[in-house]
């Protein structure tokens, strides 16, 4: 079977039943997920089935992985994972069942071998490829699958690399079709891809079996039109089987092409479009299929969306500003590592939480990168469902790659697998060569005649252009500028605040038209967090250290990083207060990186900023500890996701400091609707005593960005940003809020200090209150005097909102929720017990901190 086939039945069972929430049927290929054995011998110990031990075999589920059955056995030391990579795996299944039939094999990491009945019927070399194999059964039979060491192959001779990079060890896999998570030192654990990662299925029971499930939609003018190719497992009487395709009302026949192939389209007049949800509604059409057999049967086909899709590069021509729809969208998230390392997919539970969680911070857009692995049918229908864009590189980073025709054949194979399975998604929205491959060429200084790869300027771009051309395409990120990592055009990777330890106002001056990545902090997670991850408890542990991130090489990690901010921001020194007051430590940590996070992207969304998006590294954390990860591994938000909640919502209000010009007040309105609203403006001393105050109405129209300044707003001459310095510094804090007139409803919000640094410690005077709401508790909050970065810490609940300011005689009611909701959500054994301990719905009881108060309040 071609490859685009092949891609294309993945919208089979598995993407129908993740998409539609349909049972899957008789007719759906029949998913081999139960019943399968595994077992380890080292490499090449066992040439054939024949030669297997009769002992040491593990209940396995498909799909999965070694790894993920060494866990389900209770075997296998995610802090000290084997190589298993190197040694040998076997899987074994019995079928059964009498005729012809078609194995299909979605994914199998990485060089493997399909065995039946003791003899090999196929061999694999790359994870990224579905295979198709045709037998036939005569009652039972054994299915085996061996995944061999990667040993030979990483020494095979191919062209010759101009480059290697340190990310990756060894370098060999630059010959190898494999993720290169588990492989990168310093990033994340050495848990390496090992099985049946991607369904296996078997096709051809049921007379009227399907065997691909091809979807396309797209805009015709205001109308959507679907067209569906439907391939049958075996030839039919096309005048005895009539059927149309159902969208959303409107009802088009479906034509034979042949004996084995329906195809067809049906039109959806003036079709609502599909948004991003900080733009709007992510509007899906469902789809059905109905066969004209006298009973009229339907079979669910999930739904699909209508939406355009361009980029606006600006009038220099070097911007990246994705329109959708025709309209301007400010791209922001993050980059997306995996939901469950050892499974390389996670539960549905855990992909519904992690895209619930970006929908409500403001998110909309999340990047799979191409260290990573291509996601699952059912991440790409979630991102439909919630409204969030993909950025979606092919699987290829940093290497200077093979150019011989075998593997050049093999990513082709393996990127039209991709796209075609992936073209009824709406929300797929960039296409990318690659990550990194340019810019580790340009800054080991080789010129630029060297560092392009025909794989990314001429083989992919065809390929999408081919099979996704509503999708634009990147050659690679970074690119675009004088270096490819140059952060004034086109696609960069800004570090300059973070890794680089810039000042912030070197945001500014960087003039970043895209980030692709930015940011990346240790961001260290929430009390409840070190309390269930053993050996998390203080930062001076050396299994506290391990997991922290690093780049290869470098004599610094990023728990370093955030410590330079800690001390040039707010004045403390970050070793003597680790030692001194350990919990400060870790409070004011977990606050400077959300002001960090808030700050930098006010000044990108800002009104006149030439910045089009921008996703923070990295979306979750792969292990317990002060990852890179905006939420924990327990699937709790840190304080970081918190700081980017409150700065990327769609209707939003951002305060940019601008020196001797005073302080500029900037409104968003991404919304389809006009917004009226009343500003008010106040600057307060010692947090309560009002010095200066304004109000006045404002009017935002769709899709609009205004700038105001506060001096404006105020109508006469006050020092918001404490430039002038004559005389001591007038107030502590300026606070700029939205309101919907009629109601009185904070629409949005944000607060200027003029001083960073954290003073003296006192008494706000906090209060904190637990109520019923509803079915659960909320706890209500309120002080006297302005609190910075108020923290709740709960050990059966989490606050819906965390780490803000509070204004004085405001209370605000936080939602508490319950940690037995992150049960099924945390992928570590170990953090499902601790967490399974803490499960139980008791009234809340816990307390309240804020960094500039000199003790914590306690509630319950």
């Amino acid at each position: 079977m071609e490859a685009a086939a092949v891609g294309a039945a993945a919208v089979g069972a598995a993407a129908v039943e993740a998409a539609a929430g349909i049972l899957a049927q008789a007719l759906w290929p029949q998913r081999l997920d139960a019943g399968w054995q595994c077992v380890s011998t080292p490499a090449g110990a066992c040439a054939s089935p024949a030669d297997l031990p009769t002992d040491g075999w593990l209940d396995a589920l498909v799909p999965g992985t070694v790894a993920s059955a060494r866990r389900a056995a209770g075997v296998f030391d995610a802090a000290h994972p084997p190589p298993l990579a190197f040694d040998d795996h076997w899987y074994r299944l019995t079928l059964t069942g009498t005729g012809k039939r078609r194995l299909r094999l979605h994914g199998l990491a990485t060089l493997a071998e399909v065995w039946l009945d003791g003899t090999k019927r196929l061999e694999s070399d790359s994870m990224f490829v579905a295979h198709d194999l045709d037998i036939e059964l005569h009652g039972s039979a054994t299915l085996a699958l061996c995944f061999r060491s990667l040993t030979p192959a990483l020494t095979a001779k191919r062209t010759r690399a101009r480059w290697r990079p340190r990310l990756v060890s060894p370098p060999g896999l630059r010959n190898l079709r494999t993720t290169l998570l588990g492989h990168m030192p310093g990033w994340c654990p050495p848990v390496q891809a090992v099985g049946p990662w991607r369904p296996v299925e078997l096709l051809g029971d049921a007379p009227d079996a399907f065997d691909t499930v091809d979807i396309v939609s797209r805009l015709d003018g205001d109308d959507g039109i679907v067209s569906l190719t439907l391939r049958f497992v075996h030839p039919h009487d096309g005048a005895a089987h009539g059927a149309s395709l159902h969208c959303g009302g409107f009802v088009s026949s479906l034509q034979w092409r042949d004996a084995c192939t329906l195809t067809g389209s049906v039109r959806v007049p003036q079709a609502e479009r599909w948004w991003p949800h900080t733009h709007g509604e992510p509007v899906l059409y469902p789809l059905t299929l109905q066969f004209d057999d006298g009973q009229a049967t339907r079979h669910a086909l999930g739904p699909v969306g209508f939406r355009s899709l361009d980029v606006d590069h600006g009038a220099d021509g070097a911007g990246f500003t994705l329109r959708v729809n025709g309209v301007p969208v400010f791209c922001r998230g993050a980059c997306w590592t995996s939901a469950d390392l050892v499974t390389l997919t996670g539960s549905d539970e855990q992909l519904r939480h992690a895209f619930a969680l970006a929908r409500e911070a403001g998110m909309n857009m999340l990047r799979v990168g191409g260290t990573m692995v291509y996601e699952s049918d059912a991440f790409y229908a979630l991102a439909d469902e919630y409204g969030i864009l993909v950025w979606q590189d092919f699987a290829l980073a940093n290497f200077d790659y093979p150019t011989d025709a075998a593997f050049s054949a093999s990513v082709d194979r393996e990127a039209c697998q991709f796209l075609v399975r992936t073209r009824r998604f709406a929300s797929l929205a960039v296409l990318c060569g690659g990550s990194e491959a340019d810019q580790q060429a340009a800054m080991l200084g080789l010129p630029a005649a060297m560092c392009t790869q025909a794989l990314f300027t001429r083989q992919l771009p065809a390929l999408a252009a081919r099979e996704r051309p509503d999708v634009p395409y990147v050659s690679n990120s970074p690119s675009g500028g004088a270096l490819p990592f140059s952060t004034n055009a086109g696609i960069t990777h800004y570090y300059g605040v973070g890794a680089y330890q810039r000042p912030l106002g070197d945001v500014r001056r960087a003039q970043v038209r895209f980030a692709a990545e930015c940011l990346a902090f240790a961001n260290v997670p929430d009390d409840a967090t070190l309390h269930d991850a053993p050996g998390m408890l203080h930062a001076h542990d050396p299994r506290w250290k391990a997991a922290v991130p690093r780049d290869p090489g470098a004599g610094w990690d990023f728990d370093d990083v955030r410590d330079h901010y800690l001390q040039t921001l707010y004045g403390v020194e970050p070793a003597r207060l680790r030692y001194e007051d350990p919990q400060r430590y870790l409070d004011l940590s977990r606050a400077v990186v959300a002001e960090l996070m808030s700050d930098v992207f006010a000044e990108w969304r800002s009104a006149g900023s030439p910045c089009g998006g921008a996703l923070v590294w990295q979306f979750q954390d792969l292990r317990p500890g002060a990852g890179w990860g905006l939420i924990d591994a327990t699937g709790r938000p840190k304080s970081a996701w918190h700081g980017l909640a409150q700065t990327l919502q769609p209707v939003q209000l951002v305060m940019t400091d601008e020196g001797l010009n005073g302080l500029d007040i900037h409104l968003l309105n991404e919304r389809a609707q006009p917004l009226e609203a009343q500003l008010e403006l106040v600057c307060l001393r010692d947090g309560c005593i009002k010095v200066a105050s304004a109000s006045r109405a404002v009017a935002l129209a769709p899709r609009s960005a205004q700038r105001i300044g506060a001096a404006e707003c105020l109508g006469q001459f006050f020092d918001f940003t404490h430039a002038y310095r004559f005389g001591p510094r007038a107030h502590d804090v300026t606070i700029a809020t939205l309101r919907d007139p009629a109601s009185g409803r904070i629409v949005a919000e944000a607060f200027h200090l003029p001083q960073r640094r954290v003073s003296e410690a006192h008494d706000p005077g906090l209060t904190a209150s637990v109520e019923r709401a509803g079915d659960g508790w909320q706890l209500v909050v309120e002080t006297k005097r302005f609190a910075r970065f108020v923290h709740i810490i709960d050990a059966h609940y989490r606050a819906a909102h965390d780490w803000f300011h509070l204004p004085p005689n405001r209370p605000v009611a936080v939602p508490l929720i319950p940690s037995a909701q992150l049960v099924a959500r945390a992928s570590n054994p170990a953090l499902n017990q601790a967490l399974n301990a803490n499960a139980t719905c008791a009234i809340p009881a816990g307390e309240v901190r804020a960094i500039n108060a000199i003790s914590a309040t306690f509630y319950g």
